[in-house]
């Protein structure tokens, strides 16, 4: 930086990095991206490859997400790495061993940046935890896990395992704070997900207009953008979006309009207010909670239907398969009768027809009968065991949780303005009612089927026993009558599978006259006011409560998304075509005011201050060239003109292009320059470059376009400060850095670069005691 005394200043030496370490890599890093405590990195090659890896350069895990990966970020709290998919999905790791945690659906084109904030400050009353209390732990235990296939390798299934950990970790932890996970699309949705998991709003920057201006009401709107990085404040306010689109404005009280350059092409900072967030954090928080636990428990309710569906169905086909050939024997010895019929006549002692004897001493025999015992039964069992540790727990839990819903939806002072409806959620609590029921129901319909076969085999081996004249050391107990009821109504029927099986869920349960009378008198005492429901399967009950829970909370969704309105809009460069916007590094960032950065100001009365830094494209602005900008302030300041709002250009130095730039705390500005090559084999190197934030001399800006300058920033080109290295605080790369390149700080400078396929780190340690860093 030029003196200000115009006196020569003495040069610099320029430090050399020390090379830690030279990687090879199967694939080109595409992103990269620092956790918070600075210690872990996670990259994403070509291929779409997850690799995450520590600061000594260890690979903790790879994971293939499946798709195409466009963006990525962390988890406050630095345990959780979300990744954007270019399908629109969302998908959360588990930083441990990269382990899905959960999928979403968020967008429906490729998500192009993810941000994940969290509010760690004290409430009005001092305290950092929320005032919720969760007391379904005083009631039930831990909530149940999802099943898993018997049988099934970790991994092979999408099922999670009973040692495996749930995403509910995200937000059941009492220690948690609230966090929001932004994501923005290339159709310029962007979505808010409470804890990441529970969409909380939406909005779309096409759709929406802007009403900004000081003395004229103007209306603008942005056709064909495309945002390139968004940040929600630390304090949930507000949410800043940079995006490259064409300006259409609807001008109310102006005839003329000149903009400086005579193209509305460019990109531009967008202020969305999340004011909502902040006001009514408790309220979120609290619906949130429950919300995302019934999302997880309903997980487990429909993996138990899944898995115990597949393992009687797996039974029943056994079974089916044995017994189907008894009635080709009885095709066979041309006889006219059923198989149940001639098992009746051999219960009633009237005849043994050659069919019957065959099969059950040739086809079936002593050991296949014990065999299909085991395989019925033991099924059954396990089913049971299914109910009572996954699919019972489960259901309980859901209808507490939601009878905790409808007692919020009744405090509607609080509740109503984040959209919890009364009367959906009082539907929702029902259907979680009805389903408890089912369950209920379900239970003992498997111990009487399971009776019944334990019962029908136990015929079958003594009848077996008898044929063949074989001794019966021990009385074989089994009950005639309900052989006859087994005959009568399951052997060609399976009430289990009716109510486990989707391509019956309209099926029928038939109900006596005497149950449903009773049930409709229970109504006028406070029962539930459908009485159809006895008459629906399991899956079908559950099916009419997922519905209704997301149709319950899809209001708050709805809610909160017509709150989630633009604010300001800074203009911040004209572009010549649309696409150049995507080669210009773009950074936010929020940080604290300290008194020795920011100027006083009595407008400014926000604890944060809101950092852009970008790359200005050459030709953007008359005679400027080669220029990075940093505006800082608030950004989302009232219209009142009292506020704070400043920038400055950095002129690079001739031969130097900027590769990617960062701040480390509200201190210091960490910058990359690439030297420029004169010949295709001219080898070259880079420059890290320190400036310290108080010695920029920054120019105040006015907030809002008018008529004369519709880029404001433009007004800054006659007080560009241009970099000298050898006055700075320079450190020398001896490697031409390229994109993707991640410049943090913790305690010390890490610079990471991905170069013809080798990712190279480079580590300074940061000495505090020394004008030298």
């Amino acid at each position: 930086m030029d003196a200000d005394d115009g006196s020569e200043s003495q040069p610099r030496p320029s430090i050399h990095f020390q090379l830690q370490f030279d990687k090879p890599l199967s694939s080109q890093v595409k992103l990269a991206e620092w956790n918070p405590e600075k210690d872990l990195l996670a990259m994403v090659s070509d291929e779409s490859k997850v690799m995450l890896h520590r600061l000594n350069w260890q690979r903790l895990w790879t994971v293939s997400p499946g798709g195409c990966v466009t963006s990525l970020c962390w988890h406050p709290d630095g345990k959780v790495l979300a990744l954007g998919l270019e399908d629109g999905n969302i998908s959360l790791h588990d930083v441990e061993n990269g382990r899905l945690l959960r999928s979403m659906k968020s967008h429906q084109a490729a998500v192009t940046c993810l941000n994940w904030e969290e509010d760690t400050r004290p409430n009005q009353n001092g305290i950092w935890n929320h005032s919720y209390e969760d007391r379904t732990s005083r009631f039930y235990p831990s909530a149940p896990r999802t099943p898993r296939f018997p049988g099934v390798v970790p991994g092979e299934s999408a099922l999670l395992d009973d040692g495996q950990d749930s995403i509910a970790e995200l937000s059941n932890a009492p220690d948690k704070h609230f966090n929001i996970l932004c994501s923005a699309d290339k159709d310029g949705n962007i979505c808010f997900s409470i804890f990441g998991i529970f969409p909380i709003g939406k909005c779309n920057i096409h759709s929406c207009g802007i009403s900004a201006g000081s003395k004229e009401e103007k209306t603008i709107f942005l056709s064909n953008c495309v945002v390139s990085k968004v940040a929600l404040s630390k304090d949930l306010c507000h949410l800043i979006v940079t995006c490259s689109g064409e300006l259409a404005e609807d001008l109310i009280g102006c005839s003329e309009r000149e903009i400086t350059g005579g193209d509305s092409q460019g990109v531009y900072c967008l202020v969305l207010d999340t004011s909502i967030f902040k006001r009514r954090k408790e309220e979120l928080y609290q619906v949130a909670r429950q919300a995302s636990n019934i999302e997880d428990l309903l997980v487990v309710v429909r993996s138990s239907i899944s898995v115990m569906h597949k393992q009687w169905k797996n039974a029943m086909n056994t079974f089916r398969e044995k017994f189907d050939s008894l009635s080709n024997l009885i095709k066979g010895n041309h006889l006219d009768s059923s198989p149940e019929e001639e098992f009746l006549s051999l219960l009633g002692g009237a005849r043994t027809s050659p069919a019957i004897h065959q099969f059950l001493v040739n086809s079936l025999s002593e050991v296949g009968v014990k065999r299909l015992s085991k395989t019925v039964c033991g099924a059954g069992k396990e089913l049971q065991l299914i109910v009572l540790n996954h699919l019972q727990p489960a259901a309980d839990i859901i209808s507490f949780r939601m009878g905790e819903l409808k007692a919020q939806s009744k405090w509607r002072a609080r509740y109503r303005g984040i959209g919890l409806d009364e009367t959906l959620t009082d539907s929702a609590a029902e259907r979680a009612g009805m389903l408890l029921v089912q369950v209920e129901r379900f239970i003992k319909v498997l111990s009487t089927v399971i009776q019944q076969y334990a019962n029908f085999f136990s015929w079958l081996l003594k009848c077996i026993k008898l044929l063949m004249s074989e001794p019966i050391e021990q009385p074989i107990p089994y009950n005639s009558e309900l052989v006859i009821i087994f005959l009568k109504f399951l052997y060609n029927q399976d009430p289990v599978n009716d109510l486990l099986d989707l391509s019956k869920v309209d099926h029928e349960v038939q109900i006596d006259v005497q149950t449903m009378q009773r049930a409709t008198e229970l109504i006028e005492f406070g029962g539930f006011t459908d009485t159809g429901y006895l008459k629906r399967t399991l899956v079908k009950m559950f099916q009419e409560f997922e519905c209704s829970f997301k149709e319950a909370v899809q209001m708050p969704f709805s809610t909160i998304s017509t709150t989630i309105v633009f604010k300001n809009f800074l203009p911040l460069f004209p572009l010549s075509t649309p696409s150049s916007a995507n080669f210009h590094p773009i950074s936010l960032s929020f940080y604290e005011a300290a008194r020795d950065d920011v100027p006083a100001n009595e407008a400014f009365k926000s604890s944060f201050v809101d950092y852009i830094c970008f790359q200005v494209p050459n030709h953007s602005f008359a005679n400027l060239e080669n220029c990075m900008a940093i505006v800082r302030g608030d950004v989302s300041g009232d219209k009142s003109g009292k506020h704070f709002l400043e920038a400055i250009f950095l002129g690079i130095p001739s031969g130097f292009s900027c590769v990617d730039l960062a701040l480390y705390k509200n201190q210091q500005i960490v910058m990359l320059l690439n030297e420029k090559s004169s010949g295709a084999e001219d080898s070259t190197c880079a420059c890290l470059l320190i400036l310290s934030v108080c010695d920029l001399p920054f120019v105040q800006v006015s907030r809002y376009a008018t008529r004369s300058s519709f880029w404001e920033l433009n007004e800054l080109k006659e007080s560009v400060v241009h970099l000298q290295l050898e006055n700075e605080k320079t450190r020398t790369v001896p490697h031409t850095a390229i994109p993707p390149l991640i410049v943090s700080s913790s305690r010390g400078v890490a610079c990471v670069l991905a170069v013809r396929k080798r990712a190279l780190v480079y580590i300074l340690e940061e000495d505090e005691d020394s004008d030298e860093e």
